[in-house]
Order: C-alpha cells, then structure tokens, then sequence
C-alpha cells in the first residue's frame, strides 16, 4: 500500500527504536524525496503552499498560546504507513495524519510548524487534559465514551475495521467466522468491542501498536487481526504474506482530539476544517496520501458533528 523500496519493517523497527527513546519528531514543509506513508516529492509543500491562515485569532486563546510559542505539538504515530509514519532516512513524518497536523499548524501560526509527540492509544487523553499536546491527530476513532474525556472536532475521516489474516488462510472472511478464534487487536482500540459484538466467544489477545500486531500475525499468535482498513491496507500492499478479507464491518469516524472544555479552539479548528473541505484542500490530502494506493477520486468528507461525540 506504500510506494516504498524498503520493507515495511525495517521502516517500522526505526520508528519503534525512536518511540522507545522517548523521542520527538518535528516536521515541517522542507521535505524531499518521496517518503513511506506520503505522495510524490515535494507533495506537502505543495499542500502547505496552499493551505489558508487564519485571519485573527482570539486574544487568550489557546489558538493564540500555539502561535506565540511558534509550533503545533500533536500527539500522533511515526509508524503508520499512509497516515503517519517517520522516513528514517529524512526524519520527515507522512501522511494523512501528519498532513492535516501541518495545515492546522500553517492555519494557526503561519507556517506548518508541528513536532510530533509519538502517543499510544493508552495515553491520548492523559496527554491532552495534561496539556503536553494540543491536538491529536491519530486515527482517534470518536466515541461518546471517549468524548467525556476529551473534545473531538470533526469527524474529518471515516474509515471501518477489517479483517487481516495470513495469506492463504481460509474460513475467516466474515465477521460472524471469527467464533471461537483467537483474534489480535490494538490495545484500547475499537476493535475490541467490534470483535466481542461479532463473535462473544473468540479469544482476544492484544498489543501495543501496529506493527505489533502485524508481528503477532505472522507469528500465528491468533488467526485473524481486526484494525482499521486504512492501516490494513498498507499492510498488505506492502506485506504479500498478509491479506484482507472481506469490506469493512463497521464505520469508525475519525475525530482530531482537543482538550476537554475548550469550546472555542473546537469551533476554531471545525472552521478550518470547512475551509480546507470547501477549497478541495481536503481532497487534495487524501489524495497524497491514502489516494496514493486507493483507485477513484477522493471520498466525500463526513459531515461535522455526525458521529456520536462530536456534537
């Protein structure tokens, strides 16, 4: 699914090296080669050439506080392929995520100035009440239970999870098949409950990340792994040894995490995201990105406030 000579995993064990270093990574709209995870060079310098600046930003605000400190910190991934994935080679982060972090940055201060702070699905929320991010941008499925911890603007993607086994592997290509199987999922991801409604009596067993999954899959750890389409399907582009089976069995909005409470900076970022919708900015970053291996014409944006927590 990425258009990338190296493999996946030598890919991903970089930015899992760099995640367990603590580390950081910063971006901006210097980039240069193609990269995993993005579209052709100089794709999003492209996009941040284009992108909008707000017009005036309230005095106090937080949106006022990220422009004055020069940089967008975004809690987010370095290794998911067309979303958000770090070039070992460039240090440059890709992808739709990423993307869409910057043109918020650009909105905000001027320039696509972000830094990237890797988070996991355990520690989203404690990084935006705590004020270490401001924003989240990664794959953060909206959900009312979700909403009680923190704001989501958006949705500004929808998705759906689906089913990923070993190339070969016959009898699973329902949801309804996962019965009495051991099936891999992320950690306090959707997939969790998705899996219990669609087969009760299937094992679960979980992991940290992405890549751990894949890992896990391929090490016949559980039969099947359910996670969102978008990550599956880079896997297996780039992976033969891993396929998808069947379309996706649930819709999973996307939602970019805010602080709780902060009503002003979720109305500020729900503006530019109907500015970037209307000008075919939006299109435009799909299309470096996930349209870099899906066929067809950029999908239509989901419509603000649409998903059970984004009200």
């Amino acid at each position: 699914m990425v258009r990338t000579p190296a493999t996946r995993w030598a890919t991903a064990a970089a930015a899992a090296a760099l995640a367990l270093a603590g580390l950081t990574a910063c971006s901006s709209d210097d980039g240069g080669s193609a990269v995993p995870g993005g579209g052709p060079a100089g794709g999003k310098e492209d996009l941040a050439a284009a992108a909008p600046v707000a017009a005036s930003l309230p005095a106090g605000s937080t949106m006022e506080k990220i422009k004055k400190r020069g940089e967008l910190i975004v809690g987010g991934s370095l290794d998911a392929p067309l979303l958000s994935q770090q070039n070992p080679a460039t240090k440059q982060v890709e992808g739709l995520d990423a993307d869409f972090g910057r043109l918020l940055a650009k909105y905000i201060i001027g320039k696509p100035n972000v830094k990237i702070v890797n988070s996991a699905s355990e520690t989203r929320e404690a990084l935006l009440s705590n004020g270490t991010v401001d924003v989240v941008f990664q794959t953060y499925s909206i959900t009312p239970e979700r909403a009680k911890q923190v704001a989501f603007a958006g949705p500004y993607y929808s998705s759906g999870l689906v089913i990923a086994t070993k190339k070969g592997e016959t009898g699973i290509a329902t949801p309804a098949d996962l019965k009495g199987k051991t099936v891999i999922a992320g950690a306090n991801t959707p997939a969790i409950p998705a899996i219990k409604k669609a087969a009760p009596d299937a094992k679960i067993v979980t992991f940290g990340s992405d890549p751990e999954c894949v890992q896990a899959l391929k090490q016949g750890r559980g039969q099947a792994y359910v996670q969102d389409e978008a990550l599956l399907l880079a896997t297996a582009k780039q992976d033969p040894t891993i396929q998808i089976q069947g379309k996706p069995f649930t819709s999973d909005p996307y939602g970019i995490g805010l602080k709780h409470g902060d009503a002003q900076m979720k109305t500020f970022v729900n503006d530019w995201l109907k500015q970037i919708q209307a000008s075919g900015l939006w299109a435009k970053t799909w299309k470096n990105s996930i349209g870099t291996v899906v066929q067809g014409e950029a999908p239509q944006p989901p419509a603000l406030g649409s998903a059970p927590g984004s009200e």
